[in-house]
Parts: structure tokens; sequence; C-alpha cells
């Protein structure tokens, strides 16, 4: 069953972005990762099943990884240690939730690019580097590249992320396959593309934590 939009009796709901829901718990905060789609900062209206649980799944496997050498928010992603929620709201809940400390924002989103696409490719073809990395020639558009870059952007409440080493963060991908002019509404998304993308969520899962979701 995919989760596209949660509610809870007990709490405020305070933020909705692209994919997950923040409640306030008093002192706390309930994040939930639901199974909702975007791009070009559009929502789609078709969900990708499961994708909340790897998301939440997988920042927890990291938080676990790094906790001891960087303190992070994280309380509990087990939702039965979560106060005041129904036995439905824990059932829609359970996997996909991560209760955190409150903490202050800051607004700079860390990407790091291992293949030429998106913004990066579009600054290769004109300047030959990526926010200022020089890469080498002739690399094709979506080709991997000799090492990861990091290229961090703001991270936008509305809109557009923006690059925070050029004027304009590009959300170009290609001019000719692409029609859709990157507005609401988004164009429907096919079902054999829902399931693939599925399966590539559980996949990366796998193959990052060594476990099947759900174990």
């Amino acid at each position: 069953m995919s989760v596209t939009q949660t509610s809870l009796k007990s709490f405020p709901l305070i933020g909705r972005g692209k994919v997950r829901d923040i409640f306030d718990l008093n002192q706390n905060l309930l994040i939930v990762a639901t199974d909702r789609i975007s791009a070009f900062d559009v929502v789609f209206n078709e969900s990708i099943p499961e994708k909340g649980r790897v998301l939440t799944g997988l920042s927890v496997f990291w938080f676990n990884q790094t906790g001891d050498r960087f303190p992070n928010h994280l309380i509990t992603a087990d939702i039965n240690q979560v106060p005041g929620l129904t036995t439905e709201e824990r059932q829609i809940l359970n996997g996909r939730s991560m209760l955190v400390k409150k903490g202050e924002v800051i607004p700079i989103e860390c990407v790091v690019r291992g293949y030429l696409t998106g913004s990066g490719w579009k600054e290769y073809q004109t300047s030959g580097s990526v926010t200022g990395i020089k890469l080498p020639a002739n690399l094709q558009e979506s080709a991997k590249l000799p090492e990861p870059v990091f290229t961090p952007t703001t991270k936008e409440s509305t809109g557009h992320d923006q690059s925070i080493t050029f004027e304009e963060l590009s959300d170009r991908v290609g001019v000719e396959t692409l029609t859709w002019n990157k507005q609401p509404p988004a164009p429907p998304l096919p079902e054999e593309i829902i399931e693939k993308t599925s399966e590539k969520y559980l996949e990366a899962y796998r193959k990052i934590t060594g476990r099947t979701l759900g174990e």
C-alpha cells in the first residue's frame, strides 16, 4: 500500500515537503517519509510503493553508522516508542517515520555527483567543468565521473534549489526527449516506471545495508 499523505489526530502538521510530512510532538518532531515522488520540484499524482520506507531505512542506517562521530537528531525510528498515536496511525507510519530532536535548519543541500548530468552537464558543455572543478574533455551526458564531485546547493522551501557557486542552478536535463514545462500539473507516470522505480529503491537499500527492507 502506498502512503502519499499523512495526518495525526493528536499532533499538528507543521510542514509538508515534496516527500516528507513533519509533525510537532511538543519537544520533538516526527518526520514521515511518504511514497510521493517529484521532479523539478513538482509532485506527481502517482506514487512509488515502499519509497518512504526505503528512504527512512537508509537514513537510519547512515545515522547509526556515523552517529559516534557526528551527533545527529535521530531519537528513534521505532514507531512503538512514539507516544500518543492510535493503532491505525502506527500501522501507517511503521517503517517510514523518525522521532527526532528539534533543531535549527541549515538551508544547504549537499550534492555529490558521480555522473555528469543535469546542471552539471550544462556547465560542462560550456566550460568543461562543474562548479569550477575541471573535468576530462569529451565526456558524454550521464558519463561516470573519474571521481565524485561535491556540488552543494541552497535548499529552498519553495521553488527550485539554487547553486551556491553560480548565479542560477539550472534544472534542465537535456533538451530533445523532454516536453514538460516543469510546472504543475505533472505528467502521468507509466505503471512500468512506477514498478521499476520501486524496485530500484529496494535494490539500493539491499546493496547499501546488506538487508532486505523489513528485516
